[in-house]
């Protein structure tokens, strides 16, 4: 009881402080019997805006960083951003409806690219995911890479993932960089948020 009490009060900090920021806008709705407030996001165009963003970076198959999936020139650490925009998103469950617009394999791609953007992103340096010691994981790829070859089709998207992480060493001022440290153990913490709770 006290943990559901806890949450609540979490919820509804959360509400107060994004209607505060402008994000979200307070209105008062009648549920049967009970008046209650509820919190509609206050700009349509920022949520269509996220949603590119996300949908464009997850459904990229070149090695460069589509700038639509970057957020404005000029701001710092532009593509760590939209990675950690995109973790959060999946980790929050919420990407089945920013892919509403794609087919059923692009969505499946794109939910299959995510999940190797947070596994490259959740390891400590940056990129070592992909590559392990023995080469073995480098291997079975490329060999998975040729069949793929064969049958016609797309790119599995690796290359995005590895334009992005190039793109995301090039912001950071040394690669001892402790603020990316941090976002790795964040990331590393919402990859494994399902088997926490």
């Amino acid at each position: 009881m006290k943990i559901g009490f806890q949450l609540k009060q979490v919820r509804e900090r959360l509400a107060k402080g994004l209607v505060d920021k402008g994000v979200l806008r307070t209105e008062k709705r009648n549920f049967i019997l009970f008046d209650m407030a509820t919190h509609p996001v206050a700009d349509v165009r920022t949520k269509e805006a996220v949603i590119i963003r996300v949908t464009s970076l997850l459904t990229s198959t070149t090695s460069a960083v589509p700038p639509s999936a970057l957020d404005k020139e000029g701001t710092q650490a532009r593509a760590m951003r939209a990675v950690c925009l995109a973790a959060a998103a999946y980790a929050a469950s919420v990407l089945d409806n920013a892919f509403s617009r794609l087919t059923y394999e692009e969505r499946e791609a794109a939910f299959q690219r995510c999940e190797d953007l947070i596994q490259e992103f959740a390891a400590w340096p940056f990129g070592s995911a992909s590559s392990s010691p023995n080469g073995n994981s480098v291997r079975a790829n490329g060999r998975r890479a040729a069949q793929r070859i064969g049958i016609g089709s797309v790119g599995s998207g690796r290359e995005a993932i590895l334009g992005l992480v190039q793109e995301v060493k090039k912001e950071m001022f040394s690669d001892e960089d402790l603020c990316f440290e941090l976002v790795a153990g964040v990331l590393e913490v919402l990859s494994k948020l399902d088997s926490l709770l």
